[in-house]
């Protein structure tokens, strides 16, 4: 065990061989398992050499990732912990701007010349009372804060186009648009959702933002070229009540993914954002009923895999298509996971607690196949409706439209008698 600061501890354990470390949050035993410690959020910078997490009662704090690494000791700037204190709960959390994959900004970011050499890089923080704060993790300085969400700022995210946009969705039922450049100008403000909007995500291309209405039941698309209302996906008839808590586009933008829960089971669509079209459910059931929540879901760098932090598991690792899980961690109900966010160079996921804690795990290291990669190259730049006309054998249009996938799926922990009716 190593100190990391004043407010934070490193701890190495061997109890799942998955689990790299954990970051623990220190505080006074007075407020140990209050409201208010919770880490709703975390995030890598765009060139990970950055990592930040809401350790809870409005502290933010900012370490050099890998921790302790000899680059974190030589480097240029100051690559010591960073606390930042928000004076309200943190549920959001974005580092930006994301630099376009393909660019060489991004190739530079990779090498970390960009973290080394610029004297800026700002994290916006979303707070409880409405607020947006925006920090210069560098200096350690408040740039300026956004005003105008009359709710919780539940989820912040800079498109992968360099720009200094943000978007943002907050529990006011609304998503804000603003632009870092002009002081945080609002440029729009997207209305729609009847309640609490829980998540929103850009697609690749940048042309597409998707958000999932907690209570609402609502999964909305959004053009971000023209900052209209682009179409509701809907499909399947629920017999339960259930809520909506995350969402995320594919690396390619070609499937966005939805999570849901009930009281019995909790399950993960996949839809084509072009066509609207539902193209699979992954369910699990449970014996038991009471809140068995599946709290965060992101697809890995390379679009292979899906992460998402459920009540009964603190990780659980999803290959699209296929019936079991390529990872999941030890059955645990304290487990207590919010969030979850990987690496951008992928190969270890951050996950959240709800006691203020962080855990790093190792996640599975797939090569990718040619022909998975082919179609998330040509996917990021040709739509589904361009897809259709191409005069390709079925089984290859299939493959690169993802409608190869089964409809629906079971996990390893649902019966194979029990079919769940969508």
């Amino acid at each position: 065990m190593c100190s990391t600061g004043t407010n934070a501890e490193l701890q190495q354990t061997s109890s799942d061989p998955a689990l790299v470390l954990e970051l623990k949050t220190r505080r006074p035993p007075s407020l140990e398992g209050r409201a208010g410690c919770e880490t709703w959020s975390v995030d890598f910078s765009p060139d990970g050499a950055w990592f930040a997490w809401s350790m809870g009662h409005g502290i933010v704090w900012v370490v050099a990732w890998p921790l302790d690494s000899e680059d974190s000791q030589n480097a240029e700037i100051d690559r010591g912990d960073k606390s930042f204190s928000c004076g309200h709960p943190v549920w959001g959390l974005a580092f930006g701007p994301r630099p376009p994959k393909s660019s060489a900004v991004a190739r530079q970011a990779k090498t970390g010349k960009t973290s080394k050499g610029s004297k800026s890089l700002l994290l916006a923080t979303g707070l409880e009372n409405g607020v947006i704060k925006i920090w210069n993790v560098l200096t350690g300085d408040a740039v300026f804060d956004l005003h105008g969400h009359e709710g919780v700022v539940r989820d912040l995210v800079f498109p992968q186009n360099g720009t200094l946009t943000l978007i943002s969705s907050s529990r006011d039922k609304t998503l804000r648009i603003w632009d870092l450049a002009q002081k945080g100008k609002t440029v729009q403000v997207l209305s729609g959702h009847k309640d609490w909007i829980s998540s929103c995500c850009v697609s690749s291309d940048c042309s597409m933002i998707a958000s999932v209405g907690r209570f609402d039941r609502m999964v909305c698309l959004w053009s971000l070229r023209s900052y209209t209302f682009i179409r509701k996906l809907t499909g399947g008839n629920y017999k339960t009540l259930f809520l909506l808590s995350s969402c995320d586009f594919s690396p390619d933008g070609a499937v966005l993914a939805t999570a849901a829960f009930s009281g019995s089971s909790w399950w993960i669509d996949l839809w084509d954002p072009y066509t609207a079209e539902k193209l699979a459910t992954l369910v699990d059931y449970f014996n038991d009923i009471g809140q068995n929540q599946i709290s965060s879901i992101q697809f890995s760098p390379n679009g292979l895999h899906l992460a998402m932090v459920t009540d009964d598991r603190a990780l659980r690792i999803w290959e699209p298509g296929q019936r079991g899980m390529v990872m999941q961690t030890k059955s645990d109900r304290a487990s207590n996971g919010l969030c979850c966010k990987y690496h951008p160079e992928g190969g270890v996921i951050a996950t959240g607690t709800r006691d203020g804690h962080v855990r790093f795990w190792r996640g599975p290291r797939t090569v990718p196949s040619l022909c998975h990669l082919c179609r998330s190259i040509l996917r990021q730049s040709v739509s589904t409706h361009q897809m259709e006309p191409l005069p390709l054998p079925k089984r290859i249009l299939q493959y690169l439209t993802y409608r190869n996938i089964p409809e629906r799926l079971k996990t390893c922990c649902s019966s194979d008698e029990e079919d769940w009716e969508g």
